[in-house]
């Protein structure tokens, strides 16, 4: 194929170790499952990034979910990949088991019919994910308002990619030399916010497409950057990705949310990289509306998904990977998510005789 043939050109011209760091999960997974890995030259180096949304909840988060799921009157209203997340002693699907009130929706606009039919509770909606998530929240907000649906209040746990990419950036442990940037995320805000990265740190930057030609053309894209010395945020995406992003989208996150502290599993509190509703509408902030104290426990002891998740370390380095940590039991937030580096590695990385 052409596009390894100019990777291999390049990388052989620029000569050193080069580390790339794929942010999405989405990329993650695209990456195990085409082999792309196995065909790059060796001066460089793959790693996944905090890009899974699952990943990063906190364990915290977890448990305050569960908090609301165990009080009489009301429910909890999830996606399905937040199920099996570990909080300190339950996972949402545990505590399902022993008898919380806990829905799987597929939408956030299911909570609005789930609110309807269960007029005499309150529905908490265990709002997560990153910028791509947020506009449908707030658009569920805006409907209910509508519609008067005065039971269905909001958990916000959403996450701001942009900050935690600075925060990598600022660490010391780990040297990136370019990000191939996450498609959906950058759909909605566009390719404005990631500016900062090649203006203040000099690293290059693409958004990327899904497929393995398109991750492939990508990371040409950011060998071209690193030769000529020329960083900048580039879209190879652009059928889908503009640079002003989708301003119908932006205005709804605008109008709902502000940009809060918000504490990333693994990483720890990153300031104004989360969103929380606005003081207008704290009448559907279960925060505000719930007030709960939560205790919660230290995260798994030798778990290693908050270095996997910065890029530091590969799932194989974690001791418990593949042995007392796998999809089927988990220990990691890493290893829950299909998107999750910890179990794109286990699938697709590992001979099948180690999958037991």
């Amino acid at each position: 194929m052409e596009t390894i043939r100019l990777i291999a050109h390049l990388a052989g011209k620029i000569g050193r170790p080069l580390n790339i760091m794929e942010v999405c999960g989405t990329h993650t997974v695209a990456i195990f499952k085409s082999g792309i890995k196995s065909i790059l030259p060796e001066n460089i180096s793959l790693l996944s990034g905090p890009g899974c949304p699952v990943c990063v909840t906190s364990v915290e988060d977890i448990d305050r979910a569960i908090a609301y799921a165990i009080k009489e009157g009301q429910i909890l209203a999830t996606f399905g990949d937040m199920m099996r997340v570990p909080g300190s002693r339950l996972s949402l699907l545990q505590a399902k088991a022993e008898g919380a009130h806990i829905e799987v929706v597929y939408s956030p606009m299911d909570c609005i019919r789930l609110a309807q039919g269960y007029s005499d509770k309150r529905v908490i909606f265990f709002a997560a994910g990153f910028e791509t998530t947020a506009p449908l929240a707030a658009a569920t907000l805006y409907e209910a308002e509508r519609l008067g649906v005065k039971n269905l209040l909001f958990y916000s746990v959403h996450k701001l990619v942009p900050p935690a990419l600075k925060v990598l950036l600022d660490s010391e442990d780990v040297k990136i030399d370019g990000f191939i940037l996450p498609g959906h995320v950058s759909a909605i805000i566009g390719s404005g916010p990631y500016q900062f990265i090649p203006t203040q740190y000099g690293v290059p930057c693409v958004i990327s497409g899904f497929k393995a030609d398109e991750i492939l053309t990508s990371i040409y894209m950011l060998l071209k950057q690193i030769y000529d010395r020329r960083p900048a945020v580039e879209i190879q995406y652009a059928s889908v990705v503009r640079p002003e992003g989708n301003e119908k989208a932006l205005e709804f996150i605008e109008r709902f949310f502000d940009a809060s502290d918000s504490y990333w599993r693994g990483i720890g509190l990153l300031k104004a990289s989360g969103l929380r509703l606005k003081g207008e509408w704290s009448h559907r902030d279960s925060e505000k509306a719930i007030p709960l104290k939560v205790e919660s426990l230290p995260e798994p002891k030798g778990c290693q998904c908050g270095l996997v998740l910065r890029g530091i370390k590969s799932p194989p380095q974690c001791p418990l990977f593949a042995k007392t940590c796998t999809p089927q039991r988990p220990v990691g937030a890493c290893m829950v998510s299909s998107e999750g580096s910890c179990a794109a590695y286990y699938k697709y990385s590992l001979p099948n005789s180690d999958k037991s």
